[in-house]
């Protein structure tokens, strides 16, 4: 995409380039403070997307440490490894959410007590919170007396958290209204806010009342994935993501029970959640059981296993700010069949890296599987390729570049976004 500024040549770290001058001004390293209400090793998008911005910083030559919630019983601060590289991770004394199959908060009424000790003794450039709810309200505030600078990234969708919660249906749309209350009140402190797509960028400011909301690609190392050109001898669909109900596998399983039994379609759904257990029997039920196998969480290398010999990747969600998943797949060179739902529009171009079919629909998503399944080679390579083509433009490093001028409040303008043009920020 030759309207795409190339950022494999980027300079060295800490170093943009200067318009109308052959000389590069070297800048100082930045202390970051990421504040997130889940990180690794929770397996979702967000927690993804902090320890990959943490891991890239630091390799860039930036000081990182992580403010999150115990991944158990055991809280305190030590240094952890992330991505191979090394960081200080403060986690924060957490308790468990039964409702939900994983998940654990920090307590709020000890979290700015927290925040004072750790800002204090870290004394950060800039605190860069990942959502407005617990972690990211508190340290956000604390970080504001101190004159912190603060740079917001959204993730959360309230919508999601109701599910998991205990309040009954009929209250659900005022708790909503007041988590999106809450979004504008953390978010405003912020300097500068940024949310992975446009869309979602939209949906915020739309729910929230905020302007000037930066969409910028969570971003993704495409070296890590392996595109496999090889005849395929077998037709697999892929899905990976949490195995819960906004995530929409019901519909996938439908589709796949639609499709001509002659094309014998495999079925891998990688990822676990609370919904495993009535995906399996609903399986039964459509009597394709013996043909979907629940993987459960799985390694790094045998997620790139996964994605190396699927077929295509499927994507049913409806609540998707980016899908870092669907961006593997992508990258790994699979055709993608998506859910014509918020940011996957932005990924899935409709007959050019895969097809976007209609929400909720399981006979259009068993229409657009059977397009990509029963595809001649060479169509199928052209998908493929475009996948590959599209990815490019959220390549990590831009992203790592773009929060480095935010965070020295640098004016960031066209920010790369959904394989848009875009402009190194200078």
């Amino acid at each position: 995409m030759s309207d795409v500024t190339d950022l494999q040549s980027s300079p060295t770290p800490g170093v943009t380039p200067q318009r109308g001058s052959n000389a590069s001004a070297k800048k100082p390293p930045i202390r970051v403070l990421i504040a997130a209400d889940t990180f690794a090793p929770d397996v979702n998008g967000a927690a993804r997307f902090a320890e990959r911005l943490a891991a890239g910083l630091v390799e860039r030559g930036h000081e990182v440490q992580i403010m999150a919630p115990a991944a158990s019983r055991k809280h305190g601060s030590w240094t952890e490894m992330h991505e191979g590289q090394s960081m200080v991770v403060h986690r924060l004394h957490s308790w468990r959410w039964y409702p939900h199959d994983w998940l654990r908060f920090a307590l709020p009424w000890l979290i700015r007590g927290q925040s004072r000790r750790i800002l204090d003794a870290y004394r950060p450039d800039v605190v860069h919170f990942q959502s407005h709810i617990n972690v990211g309200r508190g340290v956000s505030i604390e970080a504001a007396k101190r004159g912190i600078r603060l740079v917001g990234t959204n993730h959360f969708m309230p919508e999601n958290m109701v599910k998991f919660s205990l309040v009954p249906l009929g209250f659900q749309d005022r708790v909503i209204m007041a988590a999106w209350r809450a979004a504008r009140r953390t978010f405003g402190r912020a300097s500068a806010v940024t949310t992975p797509t446009r869309r979602a960028a939209q949906f915020l400011e739309k729910y929230t009342g905020l302007t000037g909301i930066h969409a910028i690609s969570c971003g993704i190392n495409a070296d890590n994935y392996s595109p496999n050109f090889d005849s395929r001898t077998e037709n697999r669909i892929l899905f990976v993501g949490r195995v819960t109900g906004e995530k929409q596998i019901d519909v996938l399983l439908k589709a796949v029970a639609k499709l001509n039994p002659d094309l014998d379609v495999q079925v891998e759904i990688v990822g676990g959640g609370d919904q495993k257990r009535n995906l399996e029997h609903l399986a039964d039920t459509l009597g394709i059981r013996s043909r979907v196998t629940f993987a459960g969480y799985v390694t790094d290398e045998e997620l790139r296993a996964a994605y190396s010999r699927a077929t295509v990747f499927a994507m049913p969600s409806i609540a998707e700010l980016q899908s870092i998943a669907t961006m593997e797949a992508m990258a790994s060179g699979l055709p993608i069949v998506a859910a014509d739902a918020m940011a996957l529009p932005h990924l899935v171009h409709d007959q050019a890296n895969g097809y976007l079919f209609k929400p909720s629909d399981a006979q259009d998503l068993a229409d657009k599987l059977t397009l990509v399944l029963t595809a001649p080679p060479e169509q199928l390579e052209a998908l493929k390729r475009e996948s590959l083509k599209l990815i490019a433009a959220h390549d990590i490093k831009r992203t790592l570049i773009t929060f480095e001028c935010l965070y020295r409040g640098e004016p960031v303008n066209n920010l790369v976004t959904n394989g848009a043009s875009a402009h190194l920020p200078e």
